[in-house]
């Protein structure tokens, strides 16, 4: 049985670009769980919480349930569920699962082929991540699920994975003038630009090009917050900042909440603004809830 290549197949509802990056999620908590304690299962009722944290976290804008992918994971061959009657799923049903006693753990199969390929957990995490998460997210995802990620650079990756353009990072930062196209700041040491990154408008992971109409030249900080949805862009290419951060702190205000309604710096003349369409889905899919009004002056 090839798991890495099934892992990478997780049957997922999908429509114009729509993120749903319920069982991906699931099956990484598994994966930690796992690598805590090989024997562990997960019942409903004592990880939703859990679950439904990670979902509101690092999945779409819109309100979803944990019970989805505790669900329809098993259809995948990876995971199974059995209830205090037996062997089954109850439905997606949270009121079945919490009140039949689901508990759901990783398929017999898939456990011994982690038992006997220690590696092979790693090479699942690190292709679960590349397909479904931007890199900016990596680390604290790994780190909200309980997992201790290993390089896997030199092993086989699913076939159907895409190539990332190594000079995509060079002509997003050349357009943009070396600057944060939020916040202006251009730091460097010697002529070696530091803190300065090109994050992807619309997600690599969801078929967003290598391309500098999909890039956005921003300093670590308000990339990572591009990212998980607190910052955007509007259709007039001014910046949004979700509702939901809060922040009381003068670096809080000063860095995020006093960028709403401000244009985008850059990019230079000759190079290509962001498109509307990847625009349009980081709004839809990555945003989290309504953007602040613009900010006015002290």
């Amino acid at each position: 049985m090839d798991w890495l290549e099934r892992t990478a197949k997780l049957r997922q509802w999908t429509r114009n670009g729509t993120r749903a990056p319920h069982k991906p999620l699931l099956l990484l908590y598994a994966l930690g769980r796992f690598q805590e304690d090989p024997d562990s299962e997960l019942r409903y009722s004592a990880v939703e919480e859990d679950l439904q944290r990670l979902l509101t976290e690092y999945g779409p804008p819109h309100k979803t349930s944990p019970a989805y992918p505790f669900h329809h994971l098993v259809s995948d061959g990876v995971w199974e569920v059995r209830t205090d009657r037996g062997p089954g799923s109850p439905g997606s049903g949270l009121r079945d699962l919490r009140d039949s006693g689901a508990t759901g753990r990783l398929a017999p199969d898939l456990t011994n082929a982690l038992r006997h390929e220690p590696e092979l957990l790693h090479r699942i995490t690190r292709s679960l991540l590349d397909l479904h998460f931007p890199p900016s997210l990596h680390s604290e995802l790994c780190e909200a699920v309980g997992l201790d990620p290993e390089p896997a650079e030199n092993h086989r990756l699913p076939t159907a994975r895409r190539q990332r353009d190594r000079r995509m990072r060079e002509l997003v930062l050349t357009a943009y003038e070396y600057r944060c196209a939020f916040c202006g700041y251009d730091g460097r040491i010697g002529a070696v630009p530091v803190g300065l990154e090109a994050a992807h408008v619309r997600w690599w992971a969801f078929g967003g090009p290598d391309e500098v109409d999909n890039g956005l030249c921003l300093c670590s900080l308000h990339h990572k917050l591009f990212d998980k949805g607190v910052l955007g862009v509007d259709d007039s290419h001014r910046i949004l900042v979700s509702q939901r951060f809060v922040g009381h702190s003068t670096a809080a205000r000063e860095y995020v909440v006093a960028l709403a309604g401000r244009p985008v710096i850059g990019p230079q003349p000759a190079a290509h603004p962001v498109a509307n369409g990847h625009r349009a889905w980081h709004t839809a899919q990555v945003f989290h809830g309504a953007p602040r009004p613009t900010a006015r002056p002290a």
